[in-house]
């Protein structure tokens, strides 16, 4: 076959897509407590396509518009929790919050997650929430050496009791969302008591009465109202009030 007769029936080369970008504006609140006596709405124009996220976002105005925004990220893929922060209005990570999973045709409002001391911008002192964490003792605290000095065997049954809770990341994202925590410093929070859950719950463990007793406290489990607005906010679906209210029952059992 001649090379003029394979040319002809060679398929034409196809025609890259256009993928199409489109102006977003973010509305960051920001402060700087160097020369901030409040923080401020600013606004920001930002060229982002469907699959871009926050993140991206604010990536890009921090490179090629303001280099004074300041944010926590780390792995940028949902893992570390770092980038917490109110999205239009409700707890999310910032890396895993799609542009195209938000109304574009209005301006997106960005700020920091609330109930915890604002640093600067974006940023808020994380130490009393790690404070809280630290309190209800999440840890193994078994009472005896594993059989045969290597391991403790476990059932699946016995390990999918507190699976669910072994997911957090500490994000922070329930516990901020939570409006008792607001107003009330001394509150434990959603996040500590879902670590205290993992444990609790956990059939190598022998300290689920230690930890019981802590949260049986007037700002333990007892100051949750039962909102929700926790399990709506964790990124990673965990759900928070069912295993509060876990932690409720088995204190008035005595036992988990």
């Amino acid at each position: 076959m001649s090379t003029a007769v394979l040319e002809e029936k060679a398929a034409p080369a196809p025609t890259p897509e256009v993928i199409e970008s489109f102006t977003v504006t973010l509305i960051v609140r920001r402060y700087n407590p160097e020369v901030d006596e409040q923080p401020k709405w600013v606004d920001y124009d930002v060229e982002m396509f469907a699959t871009d996220r926050i993140l991206d976002a604010l990536h890009k105005i921090k490179w090629e518009q303001d280099g004074s925004l300041t944010f926590r990220r780390s792995c940028a893929h949902g893992i570390c929790g770092s980038d917490a922060m109110r999205i239009n209005g409700r707890n999310r990570l910032a890396c895993k919050t799609l542009i195209k999973d938000l109304d574009i045709s209005k301006p997106i409002y960005v700020e920091a997650i609330k109930g915890l001391p604002l640093e600067k911008d974006l940023i808020v002192d994380m130490d009393p929430f790690f404070e809280s964490f630290r309190e209800v003792q999440p840890f193994l605290i078994p009472s005896s050496k594993p059989g045969a000095g290597k391991e403790r065997i476990q059932s699946v049954a016995d390990r999918a009791r507190f699976d669910d809770t072994t997911k957090c990341i500490l994000c922070a994202a329930c516990t901020s969302s939570c409006p008792v925590f607001w107003t009330d410093g001394q509150y434990f929070g959603p996040a500590a008591i879902v670590n205290a859950h993992r444990f609790i719950f956990d059939s190598r463990d022998d300290a689920a009465k230690v930890r019981l007793d802590i949260l049986n406290d007037q700002e333990g489990v007892w100051r949750c109202r039962t909102t929700f607005n926790c399990t709506d906010a964790c990124p990673r679906g965990i759900q928070v009030t069912q295993a509060i209210a876990e932690v409720k029952q088995a204190i008035m059992r005595g036992k988990p």
